[in-house]
């Protein structure tokens, strides 16, 4: 089957969009959805149409209707993300859903704006675009957010800690998934459990330290004040937390960073100080971006799906963007699943290893 495809290509002959339906087993309408981003579609059917347009190398017609009016859809990501791997993961899924869907991804950089800054910039960014994606940390801008309500243009926050009432949002549970994380430290013997917070501005930074404090509470274990250090989610901040927790007289078994790279960071300050990560120090991140993977030894982790979230705030826009009835906002609360990723940096810890009791 694959010498026709490639002979029909050698003498011009596109796809049609009516050989994409008929391998997938949908209608010509149904794949138009799909391509350009309209309607509501099932995600297993989403899944078959796109299989099939991978394979027979489908390229839509760019002069059609519908697709000409996906490429003037104009989105904008705002992102003023300190942490590069997340960024990425953010961007490979935004780019892969602009990619099939046609739309205009507008990239703005906000550089530490302050509040009446942030409402200038959304004031004139309003006038541009057709909706917008606001990542972390600028998901709980109060500022950037009302401005744009007020301008009447659609906005999807990704990886809020909470939904907020005012716009849509594509969150996982941080405090479930802190807490189950926790869990898995106590459960392999740890109690003496440092912890690195992120930005305290931030919605999921409160529910990830909330979800650890359950945790421990649920294990009747006392958190300590000095356990707990102040971190904003970049490398840099995690290399002088984790330098002031084991720094104290009363060592940690293991530290919980907020977030990946706050987490590779204590890896480097357990090695620097000579302190082997399982075997003297267990270490576990949150995100499971690149940094999880990159260090030694790799993170035990949450991971969160960042670039299936893009693809969900798109979608969530599109259909925002293009309802007939804009009168009235329709708010979406999307929370999608997480996993606990085990890996190689946690341990039980040295006592326990000692008695036998694994």
């Amino acid at each position: 089957m694959e010498k026709p495809r490639k002979s029909a290509r050698r003498r011009g002959r596109a796809v049609t969009i009516d050989e994409v339906a008929a391998l997938a087993g949908v209608s010509p309408m149904t794949v138009s959805r799909v391509v350009n981003g309209h309607g509501k579609v099932r995600d297993a059917t989403r899944e078959r149409v796109m299989r099939a347009v991978r394979e027979l190398d489908y390229t839509p017609n760019l002069a059609a209707s519908t697709l000409a009016a996906a490429q003037h859809t104009r989105i904008a990501l705002i992102y003023t993300n300190p942490s590069g791997a997340y960024l990425r993961e953010l961007l490979v899924g935004l780019l892969r859903v602009a990619s099939r869907t046609a739309i205009q991804l507008v990239i703005d950089y906000w550089d530490d704006l302050d509040a009446e800054a942030e409402r200038k910039a959304a004031r004139k960014l309003a006038g541009k675009v057709a909706g917008v994606i606001l990542p972390p940390p600028l998901c709980d801008s109060k500022a950037a957010v009302m401005e744009l309500v007020r301008a009447n243009v659609p906005v999807v926050a990704i990886a809020s800690g909470r939904f907020s009432e005012e716009i849509s949002c594509v969150r996982i549970d941080d405090f479930r998934a802190s807490k189950e994380i926790t869990e898995h430290l106590i459960a392999k013997g740890h109690t003496r459990i440092g912890y690195i917070n992120g930005r305290p501005d931030l919605s999921a930074s409160a529910r990830r330290f909330e979800g650890f404090q359950a945790a421990l509470d649920g294990a009747g274990i006392v958190l300590e004040r000095g356990l707990v250090q102040q971190g904003d989610y970049t490398y840099r901040s995690g290399l002088k937390a984790a330098e002031r927790l084991l720094s104290q007289r009363k060592p940690q078994t293991a530290i919980f960073a907020g977030n990946d790279d706050m987490a590779a960071a204590a890896i480097s300050v357990a090695h620097r100080r000579g302190l082997d990560v399982p075997r003297d120090l267990s270490v576990v991140g949150f995100d499971d971006t690149s940094a999880a993977t990159t260090v030694w030894p790799e993170l035990t982790t949450i991971h969160q799906p960042i670039a299936s979230m893009a693809d969900a705030a798109i979608d969530i826009l599109l259909r925002s963007i293009r309802r007939k009835d804009r009168s009235t906002r329709v708010l979406v609360d999307h929370v999608v699943p997480y996993r606990l990723i085990s890996r190689d940096s946690v341990a039980p810890p040295p006592a326990r290893r000692r008695s036998g009791d694994e």
